[in-house]
């Protein structure tokens, strides 16, 4: 099939790729003609796992084309996804100007049928919005072109996005139309194994469904985060009982991990928005409310153990910090729980020596504010050196099974505050360490 996407971020970037690699032939579209230049030289926006290998692939293949000329992609193709950016507005809601601008060039330069499909995170009634620019248009043309607008939400996790891609837990498509609905499928037929994989409802509850699923993970993981709390202020362990909870298979393991809250790009921005959409359809959403709260004040968890063990003066302190991503993965750092943590210590005093495996550049140009009071170093045991403490808040795989004789030989104090709880307590303090979980009594 002939593809557009229009929009090079995560989510078009990924979708171009793999669409590309089953045979579409696929024109990724964005305005920023810079970044088009370096995807066709194969230099990429952000860090995906084999995303580059991909898009390297598909490009020497000509199945995958970059462009800044939106009008030539759209003339070439059948299929149009919007996958631009709905960043969070002032008042928590979903910024729609990207789409409906898109929207609106769509209106006014398409020449035959087509599909248009929001790929992008979008509220509830969005594509009545897109429907309604693109029809404006084309009456300002006096054309009678037919189109259709479907609802495809994208379930991409950062760090894992190929294989959710290629090996979809489902595909959901929002439609009222027949014909769109066959195209949708035949388009993902490479993608899914089993019939019930791919689900077909009307575009509102489509929209809906990436809210409701997000909102749904984020609040397991406040969920826990709150458990937590409890269990610090009762005596109890939260890893235990974690176990103990998802064994039950009606809960299960997945999204319990006890944490300095969740980030990223997604469930901060997606439950904001659901909130305000509530809210301006009269319902008060108490639990989403609750998530968010719980989630705002996770992330400074750490800084009050470290301002318990420290005291709250940290002039001439210094702290190794290992992970500033939101999560492994990814090099994303926004709404991370790292960017919390370090500004809260450097407020108090404290200079920072932190290490990402990935995201080192983006928190270096995040801070930089804040260059004289953190520094960014090129590997794990380097951060170490001198620092009264480390703080671990990203569980990277390669901070899992660390040499703690170095880590002791590096540290001033040897006191480790873990955000993720990725530690066996009892080894650490068997070597000598003074060791602070998140849900563990002190």
């Amino acid at each position: 099939m002939n593809i557009s996407i229009i929009g090079t971020g995560y989510v078009g970037l990924v979708t171009g790729a793999c669409f590309a690699h089953r045979d579409n032939h696929v024109i990724c579209v964005d305005n920023d003609e810079k970044k088009i230049d370096n995807l066709k030289k194969g230099i990429l926006p952000i860090y995906e796992p084999g995303l580059e290998e991909l898009v390297e692939i598909n490009h020497k293949n000509k199945r995958l084309m970059f462009t800044i000329d939106i009008i030539e992609a759209l003339h070439n193709s059948d299929i149009c996804f919007i996958a631009v950016g709905t960043p969070m507005d002032e008042d928590g809601s979903a910024d729609l100007k990207y789409v409906l601008s898109v929207a609106k060039t769509i209106g006014q330069n398409m020449k035959k049928h087509m599909y248009i499909v929001d790929k992008s995170t979008v509220p509830v009634g969005t594509a009545d919005m897109v429907r309604k620019v693109i029809q404006d248009e084309l009456n300002k043309r006096k054309s009678d072109i037919s189109f259709e607008v479907i609802s495809n939400p994208e379930f991409l996790k950062e760090g894992t996005a190929i294989e959710d891609f290629m090996k979809p837990d489902r595909v959901v498509v929002g439609t009222d139309n027949e014909a769109s609905k066959e195209v949708m499928r035949n388009l993902y037929a490479p993608f899914i194994k089993n019939d019930g994989d791919f689900i077909t409802m009307d575009i509102r509850s489509a929209e809906m469904t990436k809210y409701a699923a997000n909102a749904m993970l984020a609040t397991k993981i406040s969920f826990i985060n709150e458990i937590a709390n409890i269990c610090e202020v009762v005596g109890a362990d939260v890893n235990k009982v974690r176990r103990g909870i998802g064994s039950d298979k009606r809960i299960g393991y997945s999204f319990i991990n006890p944490g300095c809250g969740y980030g990223g790009s997604c469930f901060p921005k997606d439950v904001k928005a659901l909130i305000k959409t509530s809210k301006e359809n009269k319902y008060i959403p108490n639990i989403l409310e609750a998530v968010e709260k719980v989630n705002n004040a996770q992330k400074y968890v750490l800084v009050k153990k470290v301002l318990k063990r420290f005291g709250h003066d940290l002039k001439g302190r210094i702290f190794a910090v290992w992970g500033l991503a939101f999560k492994p993965g990814t090099d994303d750092i926004r709404e991370a729980s790292s960017i919390t943590i370090i500004s809260e210590l450097i407020n108090r005093g404290a200079k920072i020596r932190a290490y990402d495996p990935k995201a080192n550049s983006n928190a270096k140009n995040y801070f930089l504010k804040d260059k004289e009071n953190i520094e960014f170093v090129n590997s794990k045991y380097t951060a170490l050196w001198e620092s009264d403490a480390l703080i671990l808040i990203t569980e990277w795989k390669e901070f899992q099974s660390p040499d703690f004789e170095e880590i002791s030989k590096r540290l001033k104090g040897k006191i480790i505050f873990d955000g993720r709880n990725i530690y066996d307590h009892m080894i650490i303090k068997d070597c000598g360490f003074e060791y602070f979980q998140i849900g563990v009594a002190e």
